[in-house]
């Protein structure tokens, strides 16, 4: 039985452009059109890793050019950030005014929000398709679990699933190799929770990158939860710490250039935050207050974090994890909660 086209009407269109923030998502819709065009004829593909430094003129000669192997072609744009800049708006509205024949314009974005919406975008969705994959909600991780089983010719009681989603905590990529390490050891189909818990590994992200974007996110109990589960791996309070203290840094820089009238986006972007990750960090910013008494707070936390080294390394009396506890609730939850870190 053939694959569904990913296309509405079932043909190539001249233009795709594929944006979301699931690798998996993302890697899975941009096969499905790959693979469509492939079966159309379009046999070669060229790519194209767009950022600020682009010169757009490439792109431009690659679909005026003639191919010596392949009638049809795949142009594919990979556009992280969501934004391709005057040139590259340019440059993709004057191609979905005249697609040249027998090409297909494949754009990939890691990031996208309504603010990356504009004429660039508009003219895709006129000319060919614009397919968003939003990230999935808790709620629906089981129902998208057990259509991956099904595929696979397996079925998973209730209780299973729930096991599944709470292993894999929304890593859809992890969720993916579990479903397909399940299709190979259980021939029969049938899966149940305590076949499930034997089976399944542990693959939530406990890394200390997930938990500064719970605690910055807000987010203290999985925060919490996430240290718990790095501690049990092991995990010493030191490394945590790295990357965790400056993150902390960042929202001070965000906070003095807040409270000396400059740009926020701007310091947060000098300290490496990712436009994608920059609205977490100023909700941040708005819990620890405004003005001066903002940068004293985020000069407090970071004082903390050397703190809490110098714990872990016996050269302070107090319990490091304890007050790493602390100072992620302090981080997730502001200057509105009163327990602040009691010097032991």
């Amino acid at each position: 039985m053939a694959a569904a086209s990913p296309f509405p009407k079932g043909e190539v269109p001249p233009v795709a452009l594929v944006a979301g923030s699931d690798p998996l998502l993302r890697i899975e819709a941009a096969d499905r059109m790959r693979a469509a065009a492939r079966e159309a004829g379009y046999a070669e593909r060229e790519v194209f890793d767009v950022d600020a430094r682009f010169d757009w003129s490439q792109v431009g000669g690659s679909c005026n050019a003639l191919s010596l192997f392949a009638a049809r072609r795949i142009i594919e744009l990979r556009l992280p950030t969501g934004k391709p800049g005057k040139d590259g708006s340019e440059f993709i509205q004057n191609y979905c005014r005249q697609p040249p024949p027998d090409l297909f314009l494949l754009i990939l974005c890691e990031d996208w929000s309504k603010k990356h919406e504009g004429a660039w975008s508009t003219a895709v969705q006129k000319a060919g398709l614009v397919q968003v994959l939003w990230p999935l909600k808790v709620h629906d991780m089981p129902a998208w679990l057990g259509q991956r089983l099904r595929a696979q010719g397996l079925e998973a009681s209730r209780d299973a699933l729930k096991l599944l989603v709470e292993r894999c905590e929304g890593n859809l990529l992890a969720a993916a190799q579990e479903v397909d390490k399940l299709a190979l050891l259980r021939p029969d189909g049938r899966i149940d929770a305590d076949y499930m818990a034997r089976v399944v590994a542990d693959s939530a992200r406990y890394d200390i990158f997930g938990l500064t974007e719970a605690a910055i996110g807000g987010d203290a109990r999985r925060a919490l939860q996430m240290l718990a589960g790095l501690r049990a791996e092991g995990e010493a309070v030191p490394p945590l710490l790295s990357w965790l203290g400056t993150q902390v840094q960042a929202l001070l820089r965000a906070a003095e250039a807040r409270a000396n009238g400059g740009n926020v986006e701007s310091a947060l972007q000098a300290a490496g935050v990712w436009s994608s990750r920059q609205a977490a960090y100023k909700r941040a910013l708005a819990r620890g207050g405004a003005g001066a008494a903002a940068v004293a707070h985020w000069q407090d936390m970071l004082a903390q974090c050397a703190r809490i080294e110098r714990m872990s390394k016996g050269r302070e009396q107090g319990d490091a994890w304890m007050q790493l506890e602390r100072l992620l609730v302090c981080l997730a939850e502001g200057r509105a909660r009163p327990v602040l870190l009691a010097r032991a």
